[in-house]
């Protein structure tokens, strides 16, 4: 445990932050989870527009430093594949 008052206070922050982006991570994953359920399923409108929803989530995460650009755009990449596999 750290006795200066400014390593008290960054331990408090990292976390909150640790919080906050396992809090974004996981609604990431789950977006992307009802994506492959959907293209699973067979239904492609609903495939369509969930996947517009979950590539606009993992454009945020790039922002907000949870995932790295080329992982997010192998990400999106995968989705619209499986998406344009079911025709």
């Amino acid at each position: 445990m750290p006795n200066i008052k400014s390593a008290k206070k960054r331990v408090e922050v990292n976390a909150k932050r640790n919080t906050r982006n396992r809090m974004r991570k996981t609604n990431l994953k789950t977006t992307i989870k009802k994506v492959d359920a959907l293209v699973e399923g067979g239904d492609r409108a609903a495939a369509v527009e969930s996947y517009a929803q979950a590539a606009k989530k993992i454009d945020q995460a790039v922002v907000k430093g949870i995932l790295h650009k080329n992982t997010a755009a192998r990400r999106k990449s995968r989705l619209a594949r499986a998406i344009n596999s079911m025709a």
